[in-house]
C-alpha cells in the first residue's frame, strides 16, 4: 500500500490559510528574499504575454470589430493562442519553477515558441508540433515531481498535462477546434483542481483528498468516450460536475471569503469561477455536444474566461512573484477587472447566447477584452507601484 502523501510546502500562500505545513521536499517553489532577479524567465513570461495579446487581438476581429493587427490566420488560431499558448505556458513555467531545474524550462519554451510560430508566415503546422511538443514536455516534468512527492495533487495535475497533448494533436492533425473542445477544458481545469487540493489538504480528510483522483480519471474517461461517441457528451457533463462540486464543497475560499484583502479577493474569484465551470457542465450534460450557435459560445467562454481568468486573477498575487522573485501586491482595483469580467460574460451568455438581445453578445464580449486589458495593466502598476 502507497504511504499517504506529505503535505505540500506552500510558503507564502496567505491565499489559503494561516497555518503553513512546510515539506521538506515542496512542489511549489517560493520567492526567496534578497534573491537576484530571475531574467532567464523573461522571455517565457514575454511569450505568454504576446500569446493573450494577440489572443484578444482575434477575438476583436471574431466580433466584428477594428483591431490593432489584422491577418487572415489570427481568428482561426485564437482558442490556441489563449488556452496553449497564455495559459499553458504560464502553467508550464510555474511547474518548471517548482522543480528547480534549468531542463524544465523546455515545456513554457516550446509552448511559448509555438505560440510565436503560429504568429508567423511559416505554415501553421510548425507551430501546432512545437505546441505538441510543449505539452509532452509539461507531462515529463510532472515526474520527478511525482517522485519526489506522490501526492494525488501532483497526479490530477499530470493527467490535465496528459489531456493538454491529446489536445494539441488533435489540432496538429486537422481536427476543428470544437472537438477538442473537451480536451483543453480539462487540461485547464485538471491542472487547477490539482493546485487547489494542495491548498486544501490542511483542512479536509485524507479520505476526501482522494476523491479527487478518481473524479479526474473519470473526467480523462469521458473525454476520451465523448470524442470517440458525440451521444457521451451528457457523461462528460456529468463527470465535469462532480468536480464542480467537489471542488466547492473542499475548497478553503468558502471559509477565506469572509475575510480581508488577498484572501477574500482570490476566494471570490475561486467561487464565481467555480459557478462558471458549472455553466459548461451543465450544458454538456443537457445539451450534449454543441459545435455552434449560442451553446457552443457559452461552454466556451464560461470556461476559459469565466473559470481560467477567474483562476488567474485568485493566484496571481502568489504565483507571479514565486516565478519573478519580486512581489505583486494586492490592490481593491484589482475587484475592477474581476467584476467588470463578470459583468461582460454576463451580458454576453445570458443577454446574448441565451436571450438572443441584439447588440448584447457583442457588447458583453467587448467588455470582457476590456476587463483582460484591465487586468495586465493593474498587475503592472501594482508591481510598479510597490518597486518604486
Amino acid at each position: 500500500m502507497r504511504p499517504p502523501p506529505r503535505p505540500p510546502a506552500r510558503a507564502g500562500h496567505g491565499v489559503s490559510t494561516q497555518v503553513s505545513r512546510v515539506s521538506p521536499r515542496p512542489t511549489r517553489a517560493a520567492p526567496r528574499s534578497g534573491a537576484p532577479f530571475p531574467w532567464h524567465r523573461v522571455p517565457f513570461l514575454v511569450a505568454a504575454g504576446l500569446a493573450l495579446l494577440a489572443g484578444l487581438d482575434a477575438a476583436t476581429l471574431l466580433i466584428g470589430l477594428p483591431a490593432p493587427v489584422t491577418t487572415a490566420r489570427l481568428p482561426e488560431i485564437h482558442g490556441a493562442l489563449m488556452v496553449l499558448g497564455f495559459v499553458g505556458t504560464l502553467i508550464a513555467l510555474e511547474r518548471a519553477v517548482a522543480l528547480r531545474r534549468r531542463l524544465a524550462l523546455a515545456s513554457p519554451g516550446l509552448l511559448g515558441a509555438g505560440t510565436l510560430l503560429l504568429l508567423t508566415p511559416l505554415p501553421l503546422a510548425v507551430g501546432q508540433v512545437a505546441l505538441v511538443a510543449g505539452s509532452l514536455a509539461l507531462v515529463v516534468v510532472y515526474l520527478p515531481l511525482w517522485r519526489r512527492q506522490e501526492d494525488d495533487a501532483v497526479l490530477v495535475q499530470a493527467m490535465g498535462a496528459v489531456l493538454a497533448v491529446g489536445g494539441a494533436t488533435l489540432w496538429a492533425r486537422g481536427d476543428d477546434i470544437a472537438l477538442l473542445l473537451p480536451w483543453l477544458v480539462g487540461f485547464v481545469v485538471l491542472t487547477i483542481a490539482g493546485e487547489r487540493l494542495e491548498l486544501a489538504r490542511l483542512h479536509i480528510g485524507e479520505a476526501a483528498a482522494r476523491r479527487l483522483a478518481p473524479l479526474a480519471g473519470a473526467l480523462v474517461a469521458a473525454t476520451v468516450a465523448a470524442t470517440v461517441w458525440d451521444r457521451l457528451y451528457p457523461l462528460l457533463g456529468l463527470a465535469l460536475l462532480a468536480l464542480v462540486g467537489w471542488l466547492v464543497r473542499h475548497d478553503v475560499a468558502r471559509r477565506t471569503v469572509r475575510g480581508t484583502g488577498l484572501p477574500r479577493f482570490a476566494a471570490a474569484c475561486l467561487l464565481s469561477g467555480y459557478a462558471w465551470l458549472a455553466v459548461t457542465g451543465t450544458i454538456w450534460l443537457l445539451g450534449g455536444r454543441v459545435v455552434d450557435g449560442g451553446g457552443y459560445d457559452a461552454a466556451v467562454h464560461a470556461t476559459f474566461l469565466g473559470f481560467a481568468m477567474s483562476m488567474i486573477l485568485a493566484h496571481a498575487p502568489v504565483i507571479l512573484p514565486a516565478v519573478l522573485r519580486r512581489p505583486l501586491p494586492y490592490h481593491p482595483a484589482m475587484y475592477a477587472s474581476a467584476g467588470l469580467l463578470h459583468a461582460g460574460l454576463l451580458v454576453r451568455l445570458w443577454l446574448g447566447d441565451a436571450l438572443a438581445w441584439p447588440g448584447a453578445w457583442r457588447t458583453g464580449a467587448t467588455l470582457t477584452i476590456v476587463a483582460l486589458l484591465g487586468l495586465v495593466a493593474t498587475a503592472v502598476w501594482s508591481g510598479a507601484r510597490r518597486t518604486a
